[in-house]
């Protein structure tokens, strides 16, 4: 099947940058041709005069089952948040985890991203729910010592289950996910490393969010919690390290050494103030891989990547003083090319370009918040002024899964209908 996006800026995110006006065409699941006037015939036209054409957005940590949640845990101590959260994660079930994960790719489809790294326990169900919603989902089932979790059995062979029923499905992507070093052991974690080696799939972990995270794990090894991962081989390049806000320099060059994606959430860490800002400039200079996520629903409590972007923006330029830090190509870059490259599908996503999947998200050129648009504002009016409201049309590895604001896939209605019920029966127990 031929689609053809007509007459759009194309925001390639190619080597060059580029942006173009032109032709994107779209073959079955992957791009053919981009910027050149299309002269054949094609099965679909999407007309985007004066619009915005750019890839999909990649979100590289969150718990898409917690948007059922929102607000059940806002303004209170991080201890208390925890101690409720773990409480209501205990007695979950199937229904309100699919309900959940059906909210949760349906706002995250409406503000750009086609693309996301879930760490959750039951992704056999959120698997399901998120191939209805036809986005792509890279779920890394939740690992931890088996004394310290609820899950039935051993969470890792669970992983590993999970894995094999799900490795061939379509724009699924099982991965390895551990709760973090409070409650895993050096068996676990390098467990978990090596199930990871061996398949070649993502390992995603809570890391350094907190300071009392780093100094319960100093009195407890004597190191700080990335350098004692590093110090039993956990750290490479399958790695995606959520938070990362309280770290030295000495594991920062750790996590470049090692090659390690690390996913900034500042939204979460402003709202649970837990402090730290994520060292994301030094990062760079010694070569890990920044990326971003909004984290769950219960302590963002959004979803939306593109607002994301701007506030990690933000937040370093204002905590350093320095307005030239985090540079909107940057932010930019963080939310696609790196997090395609987080994932180990750098050849497959994250630009526009011929070869690539086709996960392609239409702005709304005429919105007033992105005028005036010129080739050279561009990329600073998306990250900088653009929002969800601009989202028109969403497509992921070939599929339209939004256009013009409809919704392709989930049934909107059914499932927020439904939603209310699911909050009062988890949260208000």
């Amino acid at each position: 099947m031929i689609t053809v996006v007509r007459d759009a800026w194309i925001v390639t995110q190619d080597p060059q940058r580029r942006i173009l006006r032109g032709d994107v065409v779209v073959d079955g699941e992957r791009i053919v041709s981009v910027g050149k006037e299309y002269k054949g015939t094609a099965d679909k036209e999407i007309e985007a005069a004066g619009d915005i054409v750019m890839p999909g957005l990649i979100n590289t940590h969150t718990h898409v089952a917690m948007a059922v949640m929102k607000g059940v845990v806002d303004d209170i101590p991080f201890p208390d948040f925890l101690k409720k959260v773990f409480s209501i994660d205990s007695g979950r079930t199937d229904k309100d985890i699919r309900i959940g994960t059906k909210i949760g790719c349906a706002e995250m489809i409406r503000s750009g991203t086609t693309t996301f790294v879930d760490l959750y326990y039951s992704e056999d169900v959120i698997a399901e729910a998120v191939a209805e919603a036809g986005i792509r989902g890279v779920l890394c089932w939740c690992v931890l010592d088996e004394e310290m979790t609820t899950q039935k059995g051993n969470p890792l062979h669970n992983c590993k289950r999970f894995y094999d029923g799900f490795k061939n499905k379509r724009k699924i992507m099982p991965g390895v996910g551990l709760q973090g070093v409070y409650v895993c052991n050096e068996e676990t974690c390098r467990g978990a490393k090596e199930f990871s080696d061996e398949k070649g799939i993502p390992l995603t972990f809570h890391l350094s969010e907190t300071r009392g995270e780093v100094n319960e794990h100093r009195k407890k090894t004597g190191k700080r919690p990335a350098e004692w991962l590093n110090d039993i081989g956990v750290l490479g390049g399958n790695v995606i390290a959520a938070h990362s806000a309280w770290m030295t320099m000495n594991e920062v060059r750790m996590m470049g050494a090692a090659g390690a994606s690390i996913s900034s959430c500042p939204v979460s860490n402003m709202k649970l103030a837990t402090g730290g800002v994520a060292p994301i400039p030094e990062f760079q200079r010694y070569g890990a891989n920044v990326t971003v996520g909004t984290d769950g629903s219960t302590t963002n409590n959004s979803l939306d990547l593109m607002a994301e972007m701007k506030v990690l923006g933000l937040l370093q330029k204002s905590s350093r003083w320095d307005p030239t830090v985090t540079k909107a190509q940057e932010l930019l870059d963080f939310a696609t090319l790196n997090g395609a490259k987080a994932i180990g599908m750098g050849d497959s996503l994250g630009s526009v370009e011929a070869g690539k999947y086709a996960d392609l998200v239409i702005l709304d050129g005429k919105s007033p918040n992105l005028r005036p648009l010129l080739p050279e504002n561009t990329i600073s009016n998306i990250v900088y002024s653009g929002s969800s409201s601009n989202v028109k049309t969403v497509m992921c590895q070939g599929d339209i899964v939004l256009e013009n604001g409809r919704m392709n896939t989930i049934d909107e209605a059914e499932v927020l209908s439904e939603s209310e019920e699911m909050w009062r029966s988890l949260c208000l127990r």
